[in-house]
């Protein structure tokens, strides 16, 4: 049964159940929901009360380059399931999970380029929460599915359909695209996307609101 907490009462509970043992949480959401910002938030303040505890695995580095959508003919669907290294991201997972007592080097999607940049961020040795977010983690499909014993705790950001759309409208309208363009943008790519997320993925652990749970 998913349980609805707020920020502060999920970053509570992580910490009351930190031990010895790194644990993987999966923050998933639809592209609009505020899953990025939700996982920056909670890390803050896992850190703030116990610094170094907490990092975040972005599922945004493992896009594939251009050169390979382009090759492919997927670029137009960029963002989509299909167009992400999903066996490289599993593989991140379970490395993270043998807590070898090392340091990690993880990629970061650098949105100003459209580039995966390799060793973007460095997860270290000490740390025991993994903050790994992505639209898809809790996907009910095939390949999505598997990553399920990867995660400790699963929690979904949810925000209402329209505010999602609103959101999606403003994020592209903020990079200039035309009225046409931005149909096409939203149609063909984000609104399906989006629908997709809030449609077949598995309940989570714990539901966070970003629209105030109107």
């Amino acid at each position: 049964m998913t349980e609805s907490l707020t920020l502060a009462a999920l970053a509570d509970a992580l910490l009351t159940e930190e031990g010895a043992t790194r644990r993987i949480v999966a923050i998933a959401g639809s592209p609009g929901s505020g899953k990025s910002t939700a996982a920056e938030s909670l890390k803050a303040r896992l850190n703030a009360r116990r610094p170094g505890v907490a990092d975040i695995l972005p599922m945004d580095g493992y896009h594939f380059d251009d050169a390979v959508l382009n090759a492919r003919g997927d670029r137009p669907r960029k963002g989509a399931p299909h167009t992400f290294d999903l066996d490289g991201f599993r593989a991140m997972l379970e490395r993270l999970r043998l807590d070898t007592g090392r340091d990690v080097a993880v990629p970061v999607f650098d949105r100003s380029v459209e580039i995966a940049r390799a060793g973007g961020r460095i997860i270290e040795a000490t740390t025991r929460i993994i903050l790994a977010e992505g639209n898809y983690l809790l996907l009910d499909a095939p390949g999505w599915r598997d990553l399920a014993p990867l995660f400790d705790l699963t929690v979904m950001v949810e925000a209402r359909e329209e505010l999602l759309i609103e959101r999606l409208t403003e994020r592209w309208l903020s990079f200039g695209y035309e009225p046409e363009a931005l149909i096409e943008k939203l149609e063909g790519n984000d609104l399906p996307n989006m629908r997709l997320v809030l449609k077949n993925s598995r309940p989570a652990d714990v539901a966070l609101r970003s629209d105030g749970g109107r």
